[in-house]
């Protein structure tokens, strides 16, 4: 993928030179490599905001004129603002024919639709976004394609498996590892809730009455309540008997 952008020659060279010239509306910029020496130059922050956009900008090849003069280059490195998190420098490096290039190229996943796997519940999981491949500079993939279709729950896609542009190898030549997976889906369990207790026949009468009026009172035994009818007897007849008058002698 190539992209037109328009750049400018800056003599700036203090910091005050060039944050004056960001106030403006541009982003001080680097051009480096070849057989040329290495040029100064600044870009209209509205025009690189076409293209800078794109996750791909990296891996770009952009046709940049300068001043009427238009070289191939890519992007190789970006300074951002604290803050702001705008750009604010940029480092190109001149793209020569037949040299060879390293670069983080993406990756993209299609066919999601056309994956058993998938449809029956599977996940995605995604190991590596992007792979460092050494690619020819007049052919830089704009990026890898994996093919979903026809994979099942637990495939595993490798490296050997995806199809690279031509003249691309990767930079991991010591295994062949993976780019993505189909997971199983995760089903968390919940834990079973505990049955809840059942009072005893009359426990819970007992357990209200303490409630209300304190500790229930414990009941009398048998043998106790004889005893004490007993004494209530015996009672009862020496008052009777305390009160007879003795006959009076004549």
């Amino acid at each position: 993928m190539t992209n037109n952008l328009k750049a400018t020659k800056r003599e700036s060279k203090t910091s005050g030179d060039l944050n004056n010239l960001r106030s403006k509306g541009f982003i001080p910029a680097i051009l480096y490599g070849g057989n040329d020496p290495s040029l100064k130059i600044s870009i209209d922050e509205k025009l690189l905001s076409k293209v800078f956009s794109s996750d791909s900008f990296l891996s770009t090849v952009i046709d940049l004129n300068i001043d009427g003069q238009t070289e191939k280059v890519i992007p190789r490195d970006i300074s951002y603002h604290v803050i702001s998190d705008k750009p604010i420098h940029i480092d190109f490096m001149r793209v020569t024919k037949g040299s060879k290039i390293i670069l983080q190229i993406p990756v993209i996943f299609k066919n999601n639709k056309d994956c058993p796997g998938l449809k029956s519940g599977g996940v995605l999981n995604i190991v590596r976004r992007k792979v460092e491949l050494s690619c020819s500079a007049e052919n830089i993939p704009e990026n890898i394609t994996v093919d979903l279709a026809n994979l099942e729950i637990g495939a595993s896609i490798k490296i050997s498996s995806v199809k690279l542009p031509e003249n691309a190898q990767p930079t991991i030549t010591d295994r062949d590892f993976v780019v993505a997976t189909i997971a199983a889906p995760t089903i968390v369990k919940e834990p079973e809730k505990p049955a809840e207790e059942v009072p005893a026949e009359g426990a819970e009468g007992e357990a209200a009455a303490a409630a209300e009026g304190g500790e229930a009172a414990a009941p009398a035994k048998e043998g106790d309540a004889a005893k004490k009818d007993d004494k209530g007897k015996e009672s009862a007849g020496d008052k009777k008997s305390s009160g007879e008058k003795k006959p009076e002698k004549k």
